[in-house]
This record gives C-alpha cells, structure tokens and sequence, in this order.
C-alpha cells in the first residue's frame, strides 16, 4: 500500500510512518516543518519505501502515481502550537481537510483525518462516545484547535455523502511516548522535563482535573487498525485510565527520583476538568484494547529525554536530538 501521510514528521507521524514502513508500506510524508521534526525525517529517510515532501498543505498540492490511502494528521497539536499560530491552526483544519480529502476524491483512496478528543471540549457526559456532540466555547483561545478538527470532521463526513469518498474519523487523547518534543507544551512532556531539570512541576488549576494517557504504540496500533477496517468512525482511540494531574506529576517524580517541587498555576481558559474515551466501539469493530499501562509507558518515554540530555541537549530551550 502506498500512503500519503501529512504531519509525517512530527510525534505520531514518525510512529505512524515506522509501523506503515515495518509492514511492507511505502510512505509520503508532507510536512512543512512548522511543528515536526528534521531529525525525525532524517531517521525515517534511512528506510526503503519513505519519500518526504517539505510543503504546506493548507496550500493546494498534488502527489504522482498511484496512492491507496490518504492520512491528513498534519496540524499543530499542543497547546504551545496551535495558540501561538491560531491561524495557522484553522487554516490546516480547513484548507488542509479539503486539500487532502480532495487528493484521496481524485486517487479513489481511502481517506482518514486526525481528530481530537478536543470536539468534546468541556463534556458534560463522561467516559465521552462517539455519539457525544461536545460542549465547546466556539471563540475562546482554544477553539482555534477545537472548532479546526470540529469543521475537518464536517469536511470529511460531508465527503463521505456527496462525493463517495472512502472516509474516516479518529479521535486521539493525549498520546504520548518516545519522540515527544522536549518544549512543545504538552503535560506530559513537560512534567518530565521539569523532573529531569531539577525545576518546579507546574500543575494547572489544583491538579484535581483529569485525562487518559495513550502509549504511542498502542495508539499506533488502533489507528492503523482502523485505517485498513473499513469503518467511517468516528472512532475515539484512547485509553479508559483516567489520571488526575497530581498522580501524574506523583509518578513522573518516583519514576524520575526527582526532588522537584510542586507548584501551582491558575488554570487556563476553557481547560477541560475531566477527559476520559470510551473505547467501546474500537473494541468491538477493531478487536483493540491498549495494553500499556502508564507506568509502563512513561519509562521509556523518560528514558528518551534523558538520552537527549546525555546526547547535550538543552530539554529547556525545545531542541531536538540529531540522528
């Protein structure tokens, strides 16, 4: 199968593209390099079957020869990210969605969009479904992420009826593992760097709020799963453990034997208090359940930002290790 797969140099894209290569796959990675990593397209150039195109896919483009599946995961993700390029978020999850679903139209490819676990913004029904609308602010900081995956689900469904095209939703929550982005604001990496550095843990809010955590692995596995089943979704990928941000920061301090301190920040606008999926229908349709628990999965999530620390790199300033 030859796989068209925008954000393929960031996190998830880098873990996407090995499992898709390790299988026998080729892969096109776009990626404007906003986000991602050269380091991870560097390491990914070393295989057989993977090609990387530097482009914007919010800016129309086109890619030769035969294409079987279309993967549009490209879009600022954290926090960091998508507040400080709020354009740049929506016109990925608009522009983007309509490029990309146009690309799978035109290659009768199946076609699958990244989504959040976001949409659900505030939930007012908990663990969260599929048939759950969300409770979103529509023009706080945030919606510029929220609202851009909530009209790239519109795009992608409304494809689906018009036009025939072979679609599909996922919805991620809180990945994470080997590979993260030292500086890209996300919790978990920044609750570990914290650790290593010897700098207070910053906990939002009074750290009662909570969210499942997803090995990348496991993550991987489910999407790829779903991407070869068949199924429109959407599908929440997730896992059902649910973690206040104390008990985060208490099991990144024992894994780390860190002598950091806590302290404590107001909680930004519009954060969730509570995020957990239900996993139902991935079980059902996809025969998947992750397997690692968070424990499990921090410990090499750990070890690799204490490789880049023994490879020199400052985790503070949001450098990237070379390959």
């Amino acid at each position: 199968m030859r796989v068209v797969l925008t954000g393929g140099a960031g996190f998830l894209g880098f873990h996407l593209s090995t499992f898709l290569l390790d299988r026998g796959d080729e892969v096109v990675a776009i990626d404007n390099l906003s986000s991602g990593s050269q380091a991870n397209v560097d390491a990914l150039s070393l295989r057989e079957g993977f090609s990387f195109i530097r482009h914007d896919v919010s800016k129309p483009f086109d890619v030769d020869g035969q294409v079987d599946a279309v993967m549009h995961f490209a879009s600022p993700a954290s926090p960091r990210d998508y507040l400080g390029d709020p354009l740049g978020t929506l016109q990925v999850g608009s522009n983007g969605t309509f490029h990309t679903v146009e690309l799978a139209r035109r290659k009768h490819a199946r076609y699958m969009v990244a989504s959040t676990s976001e949409i659900y913004g505030e939930p007012t029904v908990h663990p969260q479904t599929e048939e759950y609308w969300g409770n979103v602010n529509p023009i706080g900081p945030r919606s510029v992420y929220d609202e851009a995956k909530r009209f790239s689900e519109a795009v992608t469904a409304s494809y689906r009826r018009s036009c025939g095209v072979d679609t599909a939703i996922v919805r991620f929550f809180n990945t994470y593992g080997p590979r993260m982005r030292p500086g890209d604001g996300r919790v978990v990496s920044n609750f570990i760097v914290q650790a290593l550095t010897g700098k207070p843990i910053t906990i939002y809010g009074d750290g009662s709020q909570t969210r499942s955590f997803g090995y990348v692995t496991d993550v991987v596995d489910g999407t790829i799963r779903f991407l070869d089943s068949g199924h429109p979704g959407p599908m929440n990928i997730g896992t059902r453990g649910e973690f206040t941000m104390l008990e985060l920061a208490s099991l990144v301090l024992e894994l780390t034997d860190s002598a950091s301190e806590l302290v404590f920040e107001p909680l930004p606008t519009d954060d969730p208090t509570q995020r957990c999926p239900d996993n139902s229908l991935a079980a059902k349709v996809l025969d998947w359940e992750p397997t690692t628990s968070l424990r499990d999965g921090l410990v090499p999530t750990i070890d690799w930002f204490r490789s880049l620390l023994d490879n020199g790199i400052d985790l503070r300033a949001g450098e990237q290790i070379p390959t």
